[in-house]
């Protein structure tokens, strides 16, 4: 069992920075395939960005590649994403999602994937 909180949200003109952290409870978050989803209003919750138990790899959504990193520190049992450049249609909550076995790259973007949830963080972009 493992209990994530989300972090970090807040309201950001566009063309800003924010940084998400992901806080996980556990001594086994090394052992974790981690991933961030965000949902708007009227929409369907969607993938946005995963990460290896050991970071060496990584998967993003079309919609952020070259502008979010995520990355995750084991030793501190946290995992991050980085937003740059930030445009009003990512304007969100943001979750953030842990299962504890790696997973297929054809299926990191399914959120039935993922077995632990966030509250979540709400992320307001301006334009």
């Amino acid at each position: 069992q493992v209990q994530l909180v989300e972090s970090g949200g807040g309201l950001v003109q566009a063309g800003g920075s924010l940084r998400l952290s992901c806080a996980a409870s556990g001594r086994t978050f090394s052992s974790y395939t981690m991933g961030w989803f965000r949902q708007a209003p009227g929409k369907e919750r969607e993938f946005v960005a995963a990460i290896t138990w050991s970071g060496g790899s990584t998967y993003y959504a079309d919609s952020v590649k070259g502008r979010f990193t995520i990355s995750r520190d084991n030793a501190k049992n946290t995992v991050y994403l980085q937003m740059n450049s930030l445009k009003p249609e990512d304007t969100a909550v943001y979750y953030c999602a842990a299962v504890r076995r790696p997973i297929h790259s054809i299926v990191v973007a399914a959120s039935r994937e993922y077995d632990y949830w966030g509250q979540g963080t709400q992320v307001t972009v301006s334009s």
